[in-house]
């Protein structure tokens, strides 16, 4: 017997069995679906995850941990140890290979949101994904004191439209009445484009409205008896003293260890510039141990789903005892028994895998949008990874092996067991 005839046989077979193999097929498509799927979710996180700075040679703060400068000065996630002042961001300014220095301000929080404080040149060096620059959806940049430009996905969110006004609070978290600026409230000039950053979920505003809000705070506390209006601020001096951190960018990439050099051993205070890449990986390292889990789970489908493929060809061969005797009565050998069911076994993994194929792929252009614009997640309909052609290949060599078992043991049947069934 041929190759191509055993192929025909097998499929002729499985499709007279279709009903019964049909949940086989799901639940290997269910496994092919998870495992294609936690791999393009944990792909493109990553890809997002590591787009959050670009084209930031270093970023500079006060002396603390790697990831701990990083979390709070590109993810806005927890505090500074402490604060960097304003004279030591002016040096940095004039240190050999310096192009430009964003300092950051952060503290305060609007519902939830960080709130940024910075200058223009933020919106003229930041960059994120491949070297691409913020870009307005709509509005403009800060020309008033009050004037806020919001992420995408505060606007999106809490509904804010250009010329809204909104207060802002004393402290990260939610709104408490007591640490309210309701004061001095803000108006919306523009609404950045989306990003999948954590730029998506900030409120900017200048470093001088940052000074503004505060000039009758004290140690995280309004002063007593002091009441400075709006307008009262705007008259004031409001050069701030100091800033959380700041982002830094070089001349030429090749001074960067240099650069960084001067910077932690600078003589004004103790700070610390780390490389965003080299932070991004250690930081990578703690939070990508979920990733292994999810595909540890995955694997476990794909693996219940193997075995579910093998009992369903095991519990029909008791009713294909006659069919496979007529075969090996007509000259079928038994190598030619055991390739039938392993063909059988192949057929069936293949279509489960191209239908959790198909279905991954009508996921992602159903679902990306919402999941980008409900969770910054930018998911991608790209050709497959390395990753995940060896998934898919571990999948069908698996599909292929649970279908031996049933083979061997339709090889071990002799043709008299076969030719009259038993009551």
């Amino acid at each position: 017997m041929s190759r191509g005839f055993l192929l025909n046989l097998a499929w002729r077979s499985a499709w007279n069995r279709r009903f019964t193999l049909l949940l086989t097929v799901c639940s290997i498509a269910l496994s092919a679906f998870m495992l294609l799927g936690v791999e393009r979710v944990r792909t493109d996180l990553r890809s997002s995850f590591s787009s959050a700075v670009s084209g930031t040679d270093l970023i500079v703060g006060a002396r603390t941990g790697s990831v701990q400068l990083l979390l709070y000065a590109v993810f806005h996630v927890g505090a500074a140890t402490n604060n960097v002042r304003w004279s030591s961001i002016q040096a940095l300014e004039h240190l050999r290979g310096v192009a430009w220095v964003v300092p950051l301000s952060l503290g305060d929080s609007h519902r939830g949101f960080p709130v940024l404080g910075t200058t223009a040149a933020y919106f003229e060096h930041f960059r994120y994904g491949e070297e691409q620059p913020l870009r307005l959806r709509e509005g403009h940049r800060f020309s008033d004191l009050y004037d806020a430009v919001v992420g995408a996905e505060v606007a999106d969110r809490l509904g804010y439209h250009v010329g809204q006004r909104i207060t802002l609070a004393h402290g990260t978290g939610e709104v408490s009445l007591g640490a309210s600026h309701a004061d001095k409230p803000f108006t919306i000039s523009g609404i950045l484009a989306r990003t999948g950053t954590p730029v998506d979920r900030t409120v900017h505003i200048s470093l001088e409205a940052m000074e503004a809000i505060h000039v009758d705070w004290m140690g995280g506390a309004r002063l007593p008896g002091q009441r400075v209006s709006a307008e009262e601020a705007r008259r004031m001096d409001l050069q701030p003293q100091s800033v959380t951190a700041a982002l830094v960018g070089l001349h030429s990439r090749a001074a960067v260890f240099s650069a960084q050099r001067q910077v932690n051993g600078f003589a004004g205070e103790p700070l610390m510039a780390i490389l965003p890449g080299v932070a991004l990986d250690e930081l990578w390292d703690v939070v990508g141990a979920g990733e292994q889990a999810l595909l540890l789970m995955a694997g476990l489908v794909a693996l219940v789903s193997m075995a579910g493929l093998m009992s369903t060809v095991l519990a029909g061969l008791n009713e294909r005892r006659r069919e496979l005797a007529v075969l090996r009565a007509v000259g079928a050998s038994a190598y030619h028994v055991l390739m039938l069911l392993a063909l059988e076994g192949l057929l069936l993994t293949l279509a489960g895998v191209l239908l959790g194929v198909a279905a991954l792929a009508a996921s992602v252009l159903a679902l990306g949008p919402w999941l980008q614009s409900a969770f910054g997640l930018s998911l991608q309909l790209a050709q497959p990874t390395p990753m995940q052609w060896a998934l898919l290949a571990g999948l069908l060599i698996a599909g292929w092996c649970a279908s031996l078992l049933p083979g061997w043991r339709a090889y071990r049947l002799s043709l008299a067991d076969g030719l009259s069934p038993r009551i």
